[in-house]
């Protein structure tokens, strides 16, 4: 995915990333990303994602263009 190597991501980051990944060309809630990276005991807001996709966006660089928003849904990796 990134020519330049690799990139450190957290356990989080990663979760987010691969379930992107894994669901590829479909449009991903935000509550669906919640229940299978942070698990269905999470209790906080789902800013979070947003939160961890910025971050994610930032590090991929040139890439984050591949992530795209969906508003008023949530993201979906192209």
């Amino acid at each position: 995915m990134l020519a330049e190597g690799r990139i450190a991501l957290t356990p989080v980051e990663f979760g987010v990333m691969r379930y992107l990944v894994e669901h590829q060309g479909k449009a991903v809630c935000r509550r669906e990303l919640l229940q299978h990276v942070w698990g269905t005991r999470y209790q906080g807001g789902s800013n979070v994602v947003d939160a961890v996709v910025r971050v994610l966006c930032r590090k991929l660089g040139n890439q984050s263009a591949r992530v795209e928003t969906l508003t008023g849904v949530g993201y979906r990796l192209r």
